[in-house]
């Protein structure tokens, strides 16, 4: 038996490299919630919560004083059963990335009892994955030049941040795709734009010869019918991001057709919601990707592994360990470049 007997909380601030900038939002550190579940047989399990008030109204000083209502749900249950201890966790769906920093610290648990990576628990579909960069918001020149050097760098992928000037952001993406010949874009917008707004941001840009891969939350998260039009009047794929946080959200996004593409992100519905989303998408032949919040090392590592495990991702975008400074690196994982394997 490997009884759950204690679940601790610890508070990890970490400051970015540079401030992180996207549509109504700067920030110069990001305060996470390392987990730890220890089990009667000493084992550790380790997790990590990444809040985002914006996404999920969430607040980390609130979140942190749910330590012990966590504990006094899961404890004597047994890690091996993983799925038991997912649905109890589920009744926190108030708090989507407690969910997910839990569940995964759980996994972990089972993991290392069984000597066993994550990722094969959740299929082992995949040995490596690539991930993209991303482009904070910035001047024209500032934003040219960083995506210069993540080109530079190897990455093939590079995500541009866009939202809060429709013509310079026009001008933007147009200068880093002359400058970045062969890499591929996707765009996020944050919620910035109008659905008119949107449409235009893409036609302009369609016409000037700029490829786009994916254009991701181009209008407001409650705005389902802005999303659809937006889909249906661009020349370029159209992905859900703050629309798409529970498995709820992504069945209305599929009833309604309002996309093309679902951003996944394990702090915006935990790992339950998480994998009753890639089957929803994969059965309505849609289209995935996987993103993250401002986590470390430690919480790349979950993405990581589920992205590793399912398979289902089209694109990755985990990156955001590249712009914190952490002490330690602590994924298990091993990343060349943009190429991403399990140690």
């Amino acid at each position: 038996m490997s009884k759950i007997v204690d679940v601790k909380f610890e508070l990890k601030t970490y400051k970015y490299y540079k401030p992180f900038h996207i549509t109504g939002s700067v920030s110069d550190s990001s305060t996470n919630i390392e987990v730890v579940v220890i089990t009667d047989i000493g084992i550790k399990g380790y997790g990590e919560i990444s809040p985002s008030f914006r996404v999920n109204g969430e607040k980390v000083e609130g979140l942190y004083k749910l330590e012990a209502a966590i504990k006094e749900s899961i404890v004597n249950m047994d890690v091996k059963e993983y799925r038991r201890i997912f649905d109890v966790l589920d009744k926190f769906f108030a708090t989507p990335s407690v969910k997910a920093g839990v569940q995964y610290a759980v996994l972990d648990a089972f993991s290392e009892e069984i000597n066993t990576p994550v990722y094969y628990l959740l299929g082992g579909m995949k040995r490596e994955i690539e991930t993209d960069k991303t482009v904070g918001i910035d001047t024209i020149e500032n934003m040219v030049k960083e995506a210069k050097e993540i080109f530079s760098e190897g990455f093939k992928n590079i995500k541009i941040k866009v939202g809060e000037d429709l013509r310079k952001d026009i001008e933007t993406v147009e200068e880093i795709a002359r400058n970045t010949k062969g890499a591929k874009y996707i765009v996020d917008a944050n919620m910035g734009y109008t659905p008119k707004q949107a449409v235009e941001f893409v036609r302009v840009l369609y016409k000037k010869g700029v490829d786009i891969s994916v254009f991701e939350q181009p209008v407001v998260a409650s705005d389902i019918d802005g999303l659809k039009y937006v889909r249906f009047n661009s020349p370029y794929p159209v992905a859900a991001d703050e629309s798409a946080k529970s498995k709820y959200d992504v069945y209305r996004l599929i009833r309604e057709e309002a996309v093309d593409f679902v951003n996944i992100k394990l702090m915006k519905s935990g790992l339950s919601d998480a994998l009753a989303i890639v089957e929803m998408v994969k059965t309505a032949n849609l289209k995935l990707m996987i993103g993250c919040m401002g986590e470390s090392s430690l919480g790349i590592n979950q993405s990581v592994n589920f992205a590793l495990g399912t398979g289902a991702f089209v694109f990755h975008d985990l990156d955001s360990h590249l712009m914190l400074k952490e002490n330690k690196f602590r994924g298990k994982f091993k990343q060349n470049g943009s190429k991403i394997t399990i140690l």
